[in-house]
């Protein structure tokens, strides 16, 4: 069993889960805050969980997810533990989850947040 399969208990790639996929901003934030081998659970991670599962904003589209979804990596710092923390925070109530993130009071804000890349060691 992979460990795609033991996290998610199905197989399939982000690509062909149900739910609007990443932005190309979106994915550049996931490959600069995790590490290769877990980016493709990131990727499910926002797209089945922090997209228009979330209450009032159903219908909304990739880019427009972007400030919800850039909120949650925010928060994560790179760390899948807090990744889902973050989620469940906008699932319970998203305003929280801006807030939290400091996106909540400039509609804007969130595409000026561009995590740095890991210094090399």
């Amino acid at each position: 069993m992979s460990f795609f399969e033991k996290i998610f208990g199905e197989s399939e790639p982000a690509a062909q889960r149900k739910g609007p996929k990443l932005s190309p901003e979106t994915q550049r934030r996931v490959d600069l805050l995790f590490r290769p081998e877990e980016q493709n659970i990131v990727a499910t991670l926002l797209i089945t969980e922090c997209g228009n599962n979330l209450p009032f904003i159903e219908e909304l589209d990739e880019y427009e997810l972007e400030r919800f979804r850039f909120a949650a990596l925010k928060l994560s710092d790179g760390n899948l533990d807090k990744l889902r923390e973050a989620i469940e925070l906008a699932k319970s109530d998203w305003r929280d989850l801006l807030m939290a993130a400091g996106f909540a009071n400039d509609v804007t804000e969130h595409n000026r947040w561009l995590p740095k890349p890991p210094a090399s060691e």
